[in-house]
């Protein structure tokens, strides 16, 4: 398979809604095998198509650990049922170096197709759910740094540089 080059912020296809899969066919199981490869070469624990420039709803995840992937695909994913808050730390392979402390749901169930269009379904929490519902907002056209007050943001994204992160060194473990 083959490594995708990832999107970064501000280009424009970030901000574009992805349409939903109609056809369940080889080009898409070639995508998601793609953005697998991708994803596990970019250190992330999850991508949208969006972020390599694929305008189709269609994620992957992996929130488990070397000895016990969890590798999971969803297309055309919704949210179904979803509870409680958290603040979790994010990153985002769009944003190198960027991470910002997002209030989410803390649990979720989530609905969606697998790579052959058979129905998916399973419930979440804590970084997966996070990582769910973070990964469904790049399939609406909306990227993490939204969910920050506009002081937060700017704080967030000082320094930002799209080619390699922030440009400085900075004091919080971004």
């Amino acid at each position: 398979m083959a490594v995708m080059p990832v999107l970064h912020w501000p280009d424009p296809r970030l901000k574009a809604e992805a349409a939903p899969v109609e056809a369940f066919e080889d080009d898409l199981a070639r995508l998601v095998e793609d953005m697998f490869d991708t994803m596990y070469d970019e250190g992330g624990v999850g991508l949208a198509a969006t972020q390599v420039g694929v305008a189709r709803r269609v994620l992957v995840m992996d929130c488990g650990v070397e000895d016990d992937p969890r590798r999971r695909v969803l297309i055309n994913p919704e949210i179904v049922h979803h509870e409680g808050q958290l603040v979790w730390p994010e990153g985002c392979l769009s944003f190198p170096g960027i991470r910002a402390e997002i209030e989410r749901s803390a649990k979720l169930t989530v609905r969606g197709r697998d790579v052959d269009g058979g129905a998916v379904e399973f419930s979440a929490e804590g970084l997966e759910a996070v990582c769910v519902q973070h990964e469904i907002d790049h399939l609406d056209g909306v990227v993490f740094i939204e969910h920050l007050g506009a002081i937060e943001r700017a704080h967030a994204m000082e320094g930002y540089d799209p080619e390699g992160g922030r440009e400085k060194a900075d004091d919080d473990d971004a």
